[in-house]
């Protein structure tokens, strides 16, 4: 049955009430809302301020290998920038690797005030400024066609309208402008999310949301596409860490201010139901010294903004060389 108009009405007021909580609010008609942003704002300046900003620090060995990793992809692309923008940057993983020889400065653009100001500017090699601000609605902060290069690294996964976001980037950006970017695919943590899962299941009857959905390789190239990029380059990785038990491993994610933001999750768990995933864990993934592996599957994307000056293929019929010959 089609919803009347006072059902609509309803679930409007709500979605404003959720709004309001924030310092952000919810952009406009956006498509669904899975993730509560007032909360991801919360978790995130909580781990930045928590002792003085040193335990976030701990933490950062997953941001700092993937942005390593996202370095070496813009090495290959061999421009330098006069600014690059980093969308959901944190306290600058990425930003901190940059030198004078890929950009003149960087822009740092976060939800998280005390994520943004964690870490001083002598941590950087290039000028640095930083815009506090929600990626979720980038064209109000930056101009369109304003950016050489936008780069984003582990913020899109807690984005709700992904498509949207990808539209207003290619719109910021100049023609045969650079998005780079790498967020966490649907494999991260599935050894977490099954012992939840079977854990939940076998002592309370039911499951609910304790790991947030997340997207795939091939719903990239396609978001990427239907954006209007061109040129596109995707490819998948995995960062795999090992912890004494599933209890620290909650600890770090706390600490990186990745804890569970899905509008509609429990709030709470029994203990003996965190002590049964535990154990399930641990039977199900422990290594033969005790640990248990965490992996953190990464789609890492380089995509462009369509530009007459860009290389196109030839023509069909156009070539010089029967493929059949070569094979």
């Amino acid at each position: 049955m089609r919803p009347g108009l006072p059902q609509i009405h309803a679930a409007r007021r709500a979605l404003a009430t959720v709004a309001s909580a924030s310092s952000f609010p919810l952009p406009p008609a956006a498509p669904y809302i899975v993730f509560d942003r007032a909360v991801k704002q919360l978790q995130k300046d909580r781990a930045a301020l928590a002792n003085g900003g040193d335990s976030s620090r701990t933490v950062d060995y997953v941001r700092n290998e993937i942005a390593e990793r996202m370095l070496e992809r813009l090495l290959d692309v061999r421009r330098k920038f006069s600014s690059i923008l980093d969308v959901g940057s944190g306290s600058g993983h990425f930003a901190k690797l940059l030198e004078p020889e890929t950009t003149d400065k960087v822009v740092m653009l976060d939800m998280s005030e005390h994520s943004l100001n964690r870490d001083g500017d002598e941590h950087f090699e290039v000028p640095v400024k930083r815009k506090h601000a929600d990626e979720e609605r980038l064209l109000e902060v930056v101009g369109r066609e304003s950016q050489e290069a936008v780069v984003s690294c582990l913020s899109m996964h807690w984005v709700n309208d992904l498509p949207g976001l990808l539209v207003q980037i290619r719109e910021s950006l100049k023609p045969d402008g650079m998005l780079l970017g790498a967020l966490f695919g649907g494999e991260t943590l599935f050894e977490l999310r099954t012992a939840l899962q079977l854990a939940e299941t076998e002592r309370e009857g039911g499951i609910s949301p304790h790991v947030s959905p997340m997207t795939d390789t091939r719903d990239v190239s396609n978001l990427l596409g239907r954006a209007g990029f061109t040129l596109l380059t995707v490819d998948i990785d995995e960062v795999q860490v090992g912890y004494p038990s599933m209890w620290e491993l909650l600890d770090d994610l706390r600490d990186m201010g990745e804890s569970n933001a899905v509008i509609g999750r429990r709030h709470i768990l029994h203990r003996d139901t965190l002590t049964a995933a535990a154990a399930i864990y641990q039977a199900l993934h422990g290594k033969e010294d005790g640990s248990i592996p965490a992996t953190f599957q990464v789609i890492y994307f380089i995509a462009w903004k369509p530009s007459p000056t860009q290389p196109k293929p030839l023509e069909r019929g156009t070539g010089e060389k029967n493929l059949q010959e070569i094979l």
